[in-house]
């Protein structure tokens, strides 16, 4: 469990990111009024420390301003827009303290279940910062049980499965296994130095998914989206890459993306269903037709 004091970082970050500038008076009266307060002052001096170690913590520096009723603010609420791995971390963390502040909210809260792998994570942690390999029993969905030495580059996380990505000496490539395929894993007294040149985010800069395909060029893909898929993927990007081209109120609004052409890309692309159609290349729109008339077939009396 997170202690009550690491629970107050958390909540004094959240509130001022909600809140954009608060007064030392308006943030007391705040915590009084939540949960963790429960009625009680937040003493200015207890406030200051827990103002520097969200500093410390997060690296995020709260700061004050004076000529407007000396009232606090995030200086770069983007710093941590932009990190995934502190925003991931403050989402968990968030939940966490409002599940244990809350006392009474069983079964009201419910999360995406990841079905298992997560006892690995400390393993693998541990030899992307000792720079060692890991030894993998591993069976995957289809085919043997193989046994993989790993260097392990990156962890990835893509709809509810833990990824390690890395160099695969018997594959002889970089490759990624899925945590909740994995068999067994140890820490290899091999050591393995990290390529300079590998960038993680880079690497799957022009895909979806967890698979690359590194032979695979992106090229421009167009789709069109009608009814709600439109602000779907206003609010939700397929992918980063996602620059909106044309629209006509209330009918349809052109997408177009940067990407490499994959069975997931088309995956995602079906599971919009008739919200969304492929205008361009037009390879992906006849993979996308023929996919669609296979599934007819198996409805058909």
């Amino acid at each position: 469990m997170i202690s009550k004091t690491f629970n107050r970082y958390i909540w004094l970050l959240n509130t001022l990111l909600q809140h954009k500038q608060l007064s030392y008076e308006e943030i007391n009266a705040l915590w009084r009024e939540c949960c963790l307060g429960d009625g009680v002052s937040l003493p200015l001096r207890t406030f200051h420390q827990h103002k520097s170690a969200v500093e410390e913590l997060f690296g995020i520096e709260i700061k004050c301003n004076p000529s407007n009723g000396y009232r606090y603010y995030i200086s770069s609420p983007d710093t941590l827009k932009n990190d995934s791995i502190r925003k991931w971390l403050l989402n968990s963390f968030t939940l966490s303290n409002m599940i244990t502040a809350g006392h009474n909210m069983k079964g009201r809260i419910l999360f995406e279940e990841i079905p298992r792998g997560v006892e690995y994570l400390q393993t693998i942690i541990e030899a992307m910062q000792k720079s060692k390999e890991l030894h993998v029993d591993y069976q995957p969905f289809y085919g043997h049980r193989e046994t993989y030495n790993i260097q392990p580059y990156a962890m990835k996380v893509y709809r509810q499965r833990w990824y390690v990505v890395g160099y695969i000496k018997e594959l002889g490539g970089i490759r990624n296994i899925a945590l909740d395929r994995t068999l067994e894993m140890n820490l290899s007294a091999a050591s393995f130095i990290l390529p300079k040149d590998f960038d993680a985010e880079k690497y799957y800069a022009n895909t979806i998914g967890i698979f690359v395909n590194e032979e695979l060029k992106p090229t421009k893909v167009k789709i069109r989206a009608y009814g709600r898929q439109i602000e779907y993927l206003r609010s939700l990007p397929l992918h980063r890459s996602q620059k909106e081209r044309a629209s006509k109120y209330g009918e349809f609004c052109d997408f177009e993306y940067k990407l490499c052409i994959t069975p997931e890309l088309s995956t995602r692309i079906l599971a919009m269903g008739e919200n969304v159609e492929v205008l361009e290349p037009i390879e992906l729109r006849e993979e996308i037709k023929r996919r669609l008339e296979e599934c007819l077939i198996k409805y058909r009396l």
